[in-house]
């Protein structure tokens, strides 16, 4: 039997995105192009679907385009070409406060609070597009991170690490994403606080947030992952169920080691 066009594209689509759920997808990214520089690409065609309720990750070795993906997705380096579309209306280069208003939440790896500010205030300034919604907000906060209500006047910048990794993904949960974009949340972390990290991630994935994580620590991620994607130059490598990933002997050979030698490497000069 001949295989015609639809079914070779079906196919196609479905080991770019192997184990995938069925339905609507939440986000996608389709074919994206993109880079800093002009003439110099970092994403060379690579692609990413997000379901309601789920969460992805993304792993590969140091420079393989993982961060720059995120940043694409949220607005912060442009789009050459491809798309990304959330709820199935484009979204392509939208700035990111424009993104933060649809539905789209972003944690940067470094910078991510206001040290100055007490956690309290941080909040507010992740809620400042709907200020009203504070306390319903801060409600659900609290619920999730009690520390933060009990320490909602302290400041930022006195916290530690894991601590302030906390109050950012607070803050981009106040404005009630469907979707959360980390990018390295364990980086710099020591080994307890990157479990409490994984441990506060699949905690918001579980109170209906989707999220897609950016990660070196690869094999902790796809543990606790959906779904994993390994890019690798700007393109998908590999795909699939996390678990399955982090069994897979040429994701092993060709991913796993390094990425864990790279870990191990940034944590002794830490």
């Amino acid at each position: 039997m001949t295989a015609t066009p639809q079914s070779t594209a079906r196919s196609a689509a479905s080991d770019t995105h192997r184990g995938a759920p069925e339905g609507e997808p939440l986000l996608v990214a389709e074919n994206l192009v993109a880079g800093y520089l002009p003439g110099v690409d970092i994403l060379n065609g690579c692609n990413l679907v997000v379901h309601p309720g789920e969460l992805v990750g993304i792993i590969g070795p140091n420079g393989a385009g993982k961060s720059t993906l995120l940043k694409a997705l949220f607005g912060l380096v442009s789009v050459r070409s491809g798309g990304v579309t959330l709820k199935g209306e484009d979204i392509t280069n939208h700035r990111a406060d424009a993104l933060v208003r649809r539905g789209v939440g972003f944690v940067p790896q470094n910078n991510n609070v206001f040290p100055s500010l007490t956690i309290e205030e941080n909040l507010q300034m992740g809620v400042y597009q709907a200020p009203r919604t504070f306390t319903e907000r801060f409600d659900f906060i609290v619920d999730l991170f009690p520390v933060l209500g009990q320490r909602r006047r302290q400041r930022a910048g006195s916290l530690s690490g894991g601590e302030r990794q906390m109050v950012a993904m607070a803050r981009a949960l106040m404005m009630d994403p469907s979707v959360l974009l980390l990018d390295e949340p364990s980086a710099g972390l020591s080994p307890v606080r990157q479990d409490e990290t994984f441990i506060r991630t699949r905690k918001i994935n579980k109170a209906g947030v989707s999220i897609v994580i950016v990660e070196q620590n690869a094999r902790r991620a796809l543990q606790i992952c959906d779904r994993g994607y390994v890019l690798d130059q700007g393109r998908n490598a590999y795909s699939g169920p996390g678990r399955e990933l982090m069994n897979d002997p040429k994701v092993i050979e060709l991913y796993l080691g390094t990425l864990a030698t790279d870990v191990e490497n940034a944590s002794g000069a830490a």
